[in-house]
């Protein structure tokens, strides 16, 4: 399976992020949920405080990521959904750590709210990986 990303020259040059994610044939494909800052407890981690809830959401998405055999290399599409635009830099921050130089396609989404009033940020990804063996 062949993941390839371009950044065609007729696009803006992107900051953290890659035009087109084409999957070659071959691939499996794995949705994660919009992951928020909870922990194992279901307490929210980080209450106000952008870069804390940020680590947390990268934490889990990591987790779910490898509990279907992916890891951030795999991962082909990115949404984020902010309550705070004014904390975009604190989000990429942290995607630049966790991706390095493999970055996905990647929309960031404002938003009045999330599903609970303390969460100021969500994060859902689509991967790909190679199809295993008479899947």
């Amino acid at each position: 399976m062949t993941l390839t990303r371009t950044n065609p020259s007729s696009l803006s040059a992107p900051a953290g992020y890659t035009h087109v994610v084409d999957v070659a044939a071959g691939a499996r494909t794995i949705y994660i949920a919009g992951q928020v800052a909870f922990d194992q407890a279901r307490q929210v981690v980080g209450v106000g405080d952008m870069a804390a809830q940020t680590e947390q959401v990268f934490r889990n998405l990591q987790a779910a990521l490898a509990a279907a055999g992916a890891t951030f290399a795999d991962v082909v599409k990115m949404t984020t959904y902010v309550t705070d635009m004014g904390q975009a830099a604190v989000i990429r921050a942290a995607r630049a750590r966790y991706f390095g130089e493999t970055l996905p396609a990647s929309t960031l989404v404002g938003v009045s709210a999330l599903a609970h009033p303390d969460l100021m940020v969500e994060i859902e990804v689509i991967a790909a990986v190679r199809s295993k063996a008479g899947s």
